[in-house]
């Protein structure tokens, strides 16, 4: 049977790396999904401890594991050489390092995995394989594929009326508020990357939660013209220039700041003195459990 690059092949559909499960590539290879496990939930980690001369049991806190993952089908190809090079494919595709993978819901999302299990693809003749594959996303969240992104300057106000003046007259501002309001439309918990462009003396950022809290995070140093600091409230890492770590120099005294599940949350951009050339960038993904 011949097939049309990039036809939908029906049912499940995933992208690993380059290889598109459940669908036709451009070399012509069919590439059926027949089964995806572990997109569903990921680990979790709990404990209970008995009650002393009592019934139940207390339970501790319970968070969420890494994400396992199985996918298994056929790959359907036009000759053995092309079914030979797709299988090669799969193998790389299967890598041991992070490889980007996306399942095609009705909200596409995404997953970072690595191979963790064997890769098993046995000939069934010389033009189909069979497929089966384990990997691995060490953070659970599911995430949009869609990265949001916005950035400010840090708050000012300028031009407007000043007295005395004499009717009629033309009120002329610029205003920037310093804000960056921040949604995840997921049904858990996000945590956002910041970019601070210098010139900046001490930056803050101040995050005010839905709950009406507000959370804090304070660089003690200077950034100079051309230098840039990225802040990840995932890894808890505080980069400057790309390569030198100022964690030690960041203070989170109310804890790091989270978008939670369908909410919004603002990031307010502030300074010991104001600079016209500081820029905050906020960078985040919705996410699902």
């Amino acid at each position: 049977m011949s097939y049309v690059a990039g036809q939908d092949l029906g049912g499940l559909r995933a992208d690993l790396g380059d290889v598109p499960l459940g669908s036709v590539d451009t070399s012509g290879v069919a590439w059926r999904l027949q089964e995806l496990q572990g997109w569903d939930s990921p680990e979790v980690r709990s404990e209970m401890q008995q009650r002393e001369a009592d019934h139940g049991a207390w339970a501790s806190p319970v968070y969420l594991g890494e994400r396992p993952i199985t996918a298994a089908g056929l790959i359907e190809a036009p000759d053995r050489a092309t079914l030979e090079d797709a299988m090669e494919r799969l193998r790389e595709a299967t890598a041991l390092s992070d490889t980007l993978m996306v399942v095609y819901e009705t909200t596409p999302k995404q997953a970072l995995v690595r191979r963790s299990g064997k890769l098993v693809m046995p000939y069934l003749t010389d033009r189909l394989a069979s497929y089966s594959l384990m990997v691995t996303a060490a953070d659970p969240r599911r995430y949009a594929t869609v990265l949001q992104s916005d950035d400010t300057l840090l708050p000012i106000t300028t031009g407007g009326l000043v007295p005395p003046v004499t009717p009629p007259v033309t009120i002329v501002s610029t205003s920037v508020s310093g804000v960056i309001d921040a949604e995840n439309s997921g049904s858990f918990e996000t945590r956002p990357l910041f970019i601070i462009d210098g010139p900046v003396d001490a930056p803050r950022i101040l995050a005010q939660m839905p709950d009406g809290s507000v959370r804090f995070l304070t660089y003690s140093q200077s950034l100079g013209n051309g230098e840039q600091l990225v802040i990840d409230t995932d890894a808890h890492s505080v980069i400057l220039n790309g390569d030198v770590s100022r964690r030690r120099f960041l203070t989170t005294p109310t804890g790091w700041p989270i978008i939670p599940a369908r909410s919004m949350v603002s990031f307010r951009f502030d300074a010991m003195y104001y600079n016209s050339g500081a820029k905050l960038t906020a960078r985040w993904r919705s996410a699902w459990m």
